[in-house]
């Protein structure tokens, strides 16, 4: 056998070897990077879904808080039954460092939110809205920023006909106390 067709021979393996590791490095990343992906879909929507549950038994409660015993405990276990804190630990481990942000001021809004209605203020009550719409407007601004990072556009405003995100301008109550509406400049 001559040297030239043992070196050709070798080089060629070399070079299928080199090819198929690399190959295979590509796809693991690409995996790893649609397993992320998805794991950081299912986080985003589980939280907001969990905010959401909190959210709506916290306005039941301010809508029928006479009824409720002990409103502390009662909206302590809005938060706990609709399991936020354990998916905000999740999203604070899958989460780019922006939706982590967004999804924490979220968070500490609801949890004012919670304060407010624990401390009795009623649906209709000045006390109760001048919580609720900064809680709406950390919540559209969670939504645009995880629409923005996996679908690399957001929602506006406007495409609802709306001049903020924070509901006022659409709220009886505080079109009623002539509350200001001028939009949140964002």
């Amino acid at each position: 056998m001559e040297w030239g067709t043992l070196v050709a021979t070798l080089g060629g393996g070399l070079i299928a070897i080199a090819g198929t590791v690399l190959a295979d490095r590509l796809r693991t990343r690409q995996e790893h990077r649609r397993g992320l992906q998805a794991r950081r879909r299912d986080v985003y929507t589980e939280f907001i879904a969990a905010a959401g549950a909190a959210h709506t038994e916290l306005r039941r409660l301010a809508q029928s808080g006479a009824e409720a015993t002990d409103l502390e405990e009662a909206s302590r276990l809005a938060l706990t039954d609709a399991r936020i804190y354990e998916v905000r630990e999740r999203l604070f481990l899958d989460a780019s460092a922006r939706i982590a942000g967004t999804g924490q001021t979220m968070f500490e809004r609801l949890r004012a939110l919670r304060r407010t209605v624990a401390a009795g203020a009623g649906i209709s009550t000045p006390a109760f809205h001048d919580i609720y719409h900064p809680y709406l407007d950390a919540v559209w601004a969670y939504r645009e920023a995880v629409r923005n990072e996996l679908e690399g556009h957001a929602l506006t405003p406007t495409d609802f006909g709306w001049s903020a995100w924070d509901g006022r301008e659409r709220c009886p109550h505080c079109g009623q106390r002539g509350t200001d509406t001028a939009p949140d400049q964002r």
